[in-house]
């Protein structure tokens, strides 16, 4: 998977433009009221997200492509960027919010729960989450050759993971269950290609 993120970064630049998904405004709204100092991104990219959250809080991303992390660091300089998987703990220091946006539904079963898991253990005790993933109500789902339950290779050599409502809940059984949702998503690449989504979202706190 990292080669294949690496590839399109190195061809396509910044490949989502420049605009911030809506749910990070929504994230660091949720962050600010409740107060929060620092927050981390893991598979940051470019930056297209951290940047959003760096002019208010301290803030870090995990990121693996390299070629991400050069357009990332002239992009949104005041974010600290670690070069790493986001399956493993990076940090030496506990943060106050962990923003992960359309990364969580890349993975097969095990490396879904080792992304979970290694986000909470990078977050502080009440501590939040907020991720957003691909929603069994977008028109990729069911796509293709079947991996896992609601897992599709739904383009060729690309598969991703599709939660229903219940799945997601599921995946962060081990955290205080805040909020959930879905929304349409819609990226415009720098080359001019419009694509769109249906996501969910969800916000828990660490318990413990």
């Amino acid at each position: 998977m990292s080669q294949y993120w690496s590839g399109r970064f190195a061809r396509e630049g910044m490949i989502w433009g420049k605009e911030p998904s809506p749910s990070a405004e929504w994230a660091r709204g949720i962050f600010e009221d409740a107060g929060l100092n620092s927050v981390l991104v893991p598979g940051a990219g470019y930056g297209r997200n951290t940047k959003v959250f760096s002019g208010a809080f301290t803030t870090y991303g995990i990121e693996l492509s390299t070629e991400a992390l050069e357009l990332a660091a002239e992009w949104d300089p005041a974010t600290v960027f670690i070069a790493g998987s986001a399956l493993e703990r990076q940090l030496d220091v506990l943060v106050d919010a962990v923003y992960c946006y359309d990364v969580l539904h890349l993975f097969l079963e095990e490396e879904r729960k080792k992304l979970i898991a290694a986000s909470l253990a990078q977050l502080r005790t009440g501590g939040l989450l907020y991720f957003t993933s691909f929603s069994d109500e977008d028109c990729n789902n069911g796509c293709g050759r079947r991996l896992e339950p609601g897992t599709y290779e739904y383009k060729s050599g690309k598969y991703a993971h599709f939660f229903s409502e219940a799945d997601l809940r599921s995946h962060f059984s081990g955290a205080e269950i805040i909020q959930t949702g879905s929304f349409p998503e819609r990226l415009q690449s720098e080359q001019g290609g419009i694509h769109e989504y249906i996501l969910r979202y969800i916000v828990a706190r660490k318990v413990k």
